[in-house]
């Protein structure tokens, strides 16, 4: 029987390593790996509770024993950005509900362009707006607000899109998952279907980085990712995880961007990976330098192996509006009345049932 991926390697290839040794290293080993990880992360306790939003089943310094939720938000940044004072957006905005078993996970992909109420942040001098979701932790990070700032109203704009309260933050800068891949030599990847990407152009046979406006169609030099299995450079499995010219658009990205963790989740799982220390540390050295984490209270080591029971378990993808672009209001996108449904279900901790109602909104391996 094959064996599957520790589902935390899905969504964080640092976290799937840790709990994959706690299964198989040593207690010396298992807190030497779990130091190189923890001793990189910037945390804070900050985001959830300036917010009010921390979920109230929680105890400070320890896991909640109901349900839990978590946000993933993966900032959209290139090199230099900060430095020039260009605010970051979170394009991809993942919840995870771990339900109160702790055996089971559930993912949901909230699409960028879906339009929310940001409400107000007076410590930022926001007033408050109707936009796409993915602004908000632009707006958070404005003028000072750095990370914490960013999360802190982007974790506020997805409760006030769904009602779900959360035990947990986490964000990440894609571009940091380039040193991950690299210590890791590579990952293998699949595409689906010929796409074509907006940032790279092939001049003379050389890939350059294309400057200016995305193109909405393709040039004649454009790059093209051709339909078929290989392995990918880094920065070849970063763009990738970004192509989204295609008729679903972002429901493509954030399907390339899961493909990606998987990928990056089966490498960190080999035995080219687990059986040589020395890349372990340098894997886990990179992946705790892109990681930004409020726990509400918990210690980052006590989240990670209060959640070792998740390693043997699958991470279960869910798909919002259908998989398609819901028209709303301003050009952006809608919710759709069973999304509704499935944010309130998540909220009540009702989601396997829900479920069970509504299979069409499960995303299968060919989907």
């Amino acid at each position: 029987m094959r064996r599957k991926s520790p589902l935390w390697a899905k969504l964080t290839t640092a976290f799937g390593i840790v709990l994959a040794l706690t299964g198989g290293g040593g207690l010396v080993a298992v807190k030497y790996f779990l130091n190189q990880l923890t001793s990189n992360i910037q945390t804070t306790s900050s985001v959830l509770d300036s917010a009010g939003l921390g979920n109230t089943a929680a105890t400070s310094g320890e896991l909640p024993a109901g349900a839990m939720n978590l946000l993933l938000l993966g900032l959209d940044s290139r090199a230099g950005w900060e430095e020039e004072g260009k605010a970051s957006r979170s394009d991809t905005i993942l919840i995870l509900h771990i339900t109160a078993s702790h055996d089971r996970a559930y993912m949901i992909s909230v699409p960028r362009d879906m339009v929310a109420k940001i409400p107000a942040d007076e410590s930022r001098g926001f007033g408050g707006a109707t936009t796409k979701i993915n602004a908000a932790y632009a707006y958070g990070s404005a003028n000072g607000g750095g990370w914490q700032g960013g999360a802190k109203l982007a974790t506020s704009a997805v409760h006030e899109l769904t009602g779900i309260e959360f035990d947990g933050v986490t964000v990440i800068d894609f571009d940091g998952f380039r040193g991950i891949i690299e210590a890791m030599g590579g990952v293998h990847l699949c595409v689906d279907k010929d796409m074509w990407s907006s940032h790279y152009l092939v001049n003379n046979g050389k890939v350059e980085y294309a400057h200016g406006a995305d193109p909405k169609t393709p040039p004649r030099n454009a790059l093209w990712f051709r339909k078929g299995c290989r392995d990918m450079k880094p920065w070849e499995a970063l763009e990738f995880s970004r192509l989204r010219h295609s008729a679903n658009g972002d429901y493509d990205r954030q399907r390339h961007q899961q493909q990606l963790l998987r990928a990056m989740a089966r490498k960190a799982g080999s035995a080219g990976i687990m059986g040589n220390p020395a890349k372990v540390s340098k894997v886990l050295a990179a992946a705790g330098r892109s990681l930004r984490m409020d726990t509400h209270g918990v210690p980052v080591e006590t989240f990670i192996f209060g959640l070792k029971g998740l390693a043997a378990g699958d991470l279960i993808p869910i798909k919002t509006n259908g998989g398609t672009f819901a028209t709303g209001a301003g050009g952006g996108e809608g919710v759709t009345e069973d999304t509704r449904g499935l944010f309130a279900a998540t909220s009540a901790d009702r989601l396997p049932e829900f479920l069970l109602r509504h299979p069409e909104m499960l995303i299968s391996d060919g989907a």
